[in-house]
């Protein structure tokens, strides 16, 4: 059977990878040294630890979080604001034959490792750990 366009079990190419890494070294260095109109911008320390590319890389999703995640939604907001003047920003310092869109998504995967973490150690998970253990022996 044909594998449809677009889906691929194996992950992201290596240009996927490559490209979503050079757009967040440019958009890292954009907001570091960038100064902004939008108030919510200005002051803020934002960590950008991942972008992902669409396999056509036209769409650019930002993994973001400002530091200590203090108003991390209001963050959000005001990047997705800001959204088409940093394409362009980044658009003069790399030279692609399509500048992606970007899109701004608030990185949980710190706080999904934490709730999981405490459900693992909930006395009715660890009872059935326990139990499952004692099995295998």
């Amino acid at each position: 059977m044909a594998k449809q366009h677009g889906q691929d079990s194996r992950g992201p190419s290596q240009r996927q990878l490559r490209v979503g890494e050079t757009v967040r070294k440019e958009l890292s260095d954009i907001l570091t040294r960038g100064r902004f109109s939008d108030p919510d911008l200005d002051g803020v320390i934002v960590t950008i630890p991942e972008v992902r590319m669409t396999p056509d890389l036209r769409l650019a999703t930002c993994l973001v979080m400002p530091l200590g995640g203090v108003n991390a939604e209001k963050v959000e907001k005001a990047l997705n604001r800001s959204a088409k003047y940093l394409r362009g920003q980044i658009s003069r310092r790399l030279t692609m034959k399509y500048m992606p869109d970007l899109r701004f998504v608030l990185d949980t995967r710190f706080d999904d490792d934490d709730r999981i973490g405490t459900l693992l150690h909930t006395p009715e998970v660890s009872r059935d750990l326990d139990t499952d253990d004692e099995a295998n022996d």
